[in-house]
C-alpha cells in the first residue's frame, strides 16, 4: 500500500527510531526530523515493535525466514537473529503491543521504518542475511494491514 497523497488527520504510530529514539538493532536512530516534529506536536505516537516484544537495545540483527511477516503470524515463518536465535515471540509480541498502542489512540495510519523484519512494508530482507531483499512485510507492518491501518513507510513521505 502506498500512502502518497493521504491526508494525515488523526493522530498516527511511526516507528520510534524515525523519531530519533536509539532503539536500532546497532542502538542508533534512523531520524527524520518531520516525523520528529509530529511527536513532539502530539500528532504521533512513537512505537518500537522489538524493543515492546521485549528485545534489548543493542541486539542482534533479525531477519524472517522461510516467508514473510502474513507467515510468521500465521505460524509458518520465524524470525531469526543474526546469532540464530529464534526472536518470533519476541517480534510477535511486539506487534500485538504496537497495535494496542495504536487502537487507544485512535490511529488509522502507521508510519513504519522500511526493510525492517518488524516494520517493513512490501521489501524485507530475505532472512540469509546476505543483504538480499524480497518481497514481503514486516510482522508489525502485516498485523497493522490486517487490522485495517493504512501503513506506509518514511519513503513515502
Amino acid at each position: 500500500m502506498s500512502g502518497r497523497g493521504h491526508c494525515i488527520s488523526s493522530m498516527i504510530i511511526v516507528s520510534a527510531c524515525l523519531t530519533g529514539a536509539n532503539c536500532t538493532y546497532k542502538g542508533g536512530n534512523n531520524l527524520d526530523k518531520r516525523l520528529k516534529d509530529m511527536v513532539e506536536g502530539g500528532r504521533a505516537v512513537p512505537v518500537c515493535p522489538e524493543e515492546l516484544g521485549g528485545l534489548g537495545t543493542p541486539r542482534h540483527r533479525a531477519e524472517i525466514a522461510g516467508g514473510d511477516g502474513k507467515d510468521v503470524l500465521a505460524g509458518r515463518a520465524r524470525v531469526l537473529s543474526a546469532a540464530g536465535r529464534d526472536v518470533t515471540k519476541n517480534y510477535i509480541a511486539g506487534a500485538r503491543a504496537s497495535l494496542k498502542k495504536a487502537r487507544e489512540h485512535g490511529v488509522k495510519l502507521a508510519v513504519f521504518k522500511s526493510n525492517s523484519p518488524a516494520c517493513g512494508l512490501g521489501r524485507i530482507y530475505d532472512g540469509t542475511f546476505g543483504k538480499k531483499m524480497k518481497r514481503g512485510n514486516g510482522v508489525c507492518a502485516q498485523l497493522f494491514l490486517d487490522s485495517g491501518i493504512f501503513v506506509m513507510t518514511e519513503r513515502d513521505l
